[in-house]
């Protein structure tokens, strides 16, 4: 079975609609107390709930599952907590795949880890832990008959069984020869196109399918750089995922009904007006079309406070012409791409006796204008190194060693997002084993050439111990004799930490803590943020890559993220069995 961790974005979106199911907030204790109680234990199955089958074949790529099933456990599980969760104690369970009403017009490939016994599979298993990330899951796929005509229809049941668990009942609606709609794909940004300009976003669809659509639903989206100026009355208009900088997303849906005829294009009757704030880099907008009537848009309201709208009517329009090409499943832009940051690394001069422990704060500040998203890379870390002081050795401190032949060489992450005006603090506890005069150590961010630094200059900082005022400290623009002076960058920060962190998302909303919002640790690098939360342990990403050449071979291995991020580093992902 695969790892959660690497579902498709299509599964990924399914099943971050299905319900999710647990003992709120109450973690593993939760469970104990209702193991204890001998009340039965929610699983959630998770999965879609519907899939159109096109006539002509074009329902995913050749072998490729359209159904991914799943199980989210009681409990809550941080993925971010840098431990693995404890499994549930259990004495089995059983789930049963019971895709019998799809006989007559459908292929039916089951998971071959479970016993399949025609178009029934019964999956036994006895892993179970809380969440979803670290469970089993299923994958089906889906083949049309020669018999297979448009309007045939039949529900995959899933169903679930075991000692002490209690499951919910999952169905997948299988439709063949519905309405399929493709989206138009989005224009680049214009030349010139610079941060706090208005993105003209031309939407629309093909109906690919074998039947009429009645009624649409249309759903654009724009993370936390990204606004909508305009309000339209059969639109409705929310704020998705707060706590999360990540999935944070403004979002409208809009309702149209009507009949959409198969084979037929259609337009918005005006672009939509996509905002860019003075922060954005990399920002995400997105859109799609769904053959929901107007009645059924409620369900997908669910879960956010949505507002009405309250300015002219948005219509669609049919459109005549336009390549099949220029049309996709899914249609999303970055934007805008013209914005720098400018990260500053400061570090710090100290004095003491040999034997004494000082402290260093090591200072990552971000002085914008724009933002590090780490949209696209799932909030990946930014890394930048730590030579110590020669003479002293670490007795404390937020990164982990480099490798173990060079342990006074650290490397250090930064989550991300990172914030347009937020400043986090590394406090290193250095012991003076020998009193060395003018002994420095070099703070840097990965040399390469990266297009949205605005400032390289303060990319370097220094660590200097007993310093005599005569060290040579290249890049360093600040820096004094005290012993708590700063030296590097061009920005001190202070023995506590600085404050800092925008207290907007997207202008509208108060910035929070981002987890990274997908599977997988940080290193225990975090640091004291001001507008962040540190994130991770000791147990964290130099640990779980099991490569110190990736390490030692950073300036040289690192690649530019969409979004501006600086590194991208696979995170730890739990390994199952197969499907």
């Amino acid at each position: 079975m695969r790892t959660g961790s690497l579902r498709s974005p299509w599964a990924r979106a399914a099943v971050a609609g299905a319900a999710a199911v647990g003992l709120a907030a109450a973690g593993l204790a939760g469970v104990a107390h209702a193991a204890d109680d001998q009340a039965p234990l929610p699983v959630t199955i998770t999965g879609p709930d519907k899939v159109d089958l096109a006539l002509d074949g074009a329902e995913g790529e050749p072998g490729q599952p359209q159904i991914e099933l799943g199980l989210t456990g009681p409990g809550e599980y941080d993925p971010d907590s840098g431990t693995d969760p404890e499994p549930i104690p259990n004495s089995g369970y059983k789930v049963t795949i019971d895709a019998t009403a799809l006989k007559g017009f459908a292929e039916v490939g089951l998971p071959e880890s479970c016993d399949v016994d025609g178009l029934v599979a019964v999956c036994a298993e006895s892993s179970l832990y809380p969440g979803d990330i670290y469970n089993p899951f299923w994958d089906i796929r889906l083949d049309l008959l020669d018999t297979a005509e448009a309007g045939d229809y039949g529900k995959i049941k899933v169903t679930g069984k075991g000692e002490g668990l209690e499951f919910n009942k999952h169905t997948v609606d299988v439709l063949v020869g519905g309405p399929e709609l493709l989206k138009k794909k989005l224009p680049d940004e214009p030349a010139g196109f610079r941060p706090g300009d208005t993105y003209d976003a031309t939407l629309g669809f093909r109906n690919v399918g074998s039947m009429s659509a009645d009624g649409v639903v249309l759903r654009f989206t724009g993370s936390r750089g990204l606004s909508f100026p305009d309000s339209y009355d059969n639109c409705s208009y929310a704020e998705e995922s707060k706590d999360d900088l990540i999935r944070y997303r403004h979002v409208a849906l809009c309702t149209f009904e009507g009949e959409f005829l198969p084979g037929a294009a259609y337009e918005l009757s005006e672009p939509v007006r996509v905002r860019t704030a003075d922060f954005a880099l990399g920002d995400i907008f997105g859109y799609s079309f769904d053959a929901v009537g107007a009645k059924e848009a409620d369900a997908l309201r669910a879960g956010a406070d949505y507002r009405q709208g309250s300015g002219a009517t948005l219509t669609l329009k049919p459109v005549k012409g336009g390549q099949s090409g220029d049309y996709t499943k899914y249609a999303e832009i970055d934007l805008p791409l013209q914005n720098t940051y400018d990260l500053d690394l400061t570090g710090a001069r100290v004095a003491g006796e040999q034997g004494e422990t000082v402290t260093v704060d090591v200072g990552l500040s971000n002085h914008g204008p724009a933002w590090l998203g780490g949209l696209r890379s799932g909030g990946e870390p930014i890394s930048f190194s730590v030579r110590i002081p020669e003479g002293a050795s670490v007795v404390d401190s937020p990164c982990s060693p480099m490798n173990d032949e060079s342990p006074s060489e650290y490397l250090c992450f930064a989550d991300t997002p990172f914030l347009e005006d937020e400043a986090r603090t590394f406090p290193f506890e250095l012991r003076i084993d020998k009193v060395v005069a003018g002994a420095k150590g070099r703070i840097a961010l990965p040399e390469y050439d990266n297009p949205w630094e605005g400032d390289p200059s303060n990319d370097t900082g220094w660590i200097v111990l007993n310093g005599t005022g005569d060290e040579e400290t290249p890049g360093d623009s600040g820096g004094g004799t005290g012993g708590s002076d700063s030296t590097g960058g061009s920005q001190t920060t202070g023995g506590t930490g600085t404050t800092g962190g925008s207290d907007t998302a997207g202008g509208t909303t108060g910035a929070t803590t981002a987890g990274t919002g997908t599977t997988g640790t940080t290193g225990g690098s975090g640091g004291t943020t001001g507008g962040q939360s540190p994130q991770g342990g000791e147990d964290g990403l130099l640990a779980s890559t099991g490569s110190t050449a990736l390490l030692a071979s950073a300036g040289a291995a690192l690649a530019l993220a969409a979004g501006g991020v600086l590194v991208v580093v696979a995170r730890r992902r739990r390994t199952g069995g197969t499907a």
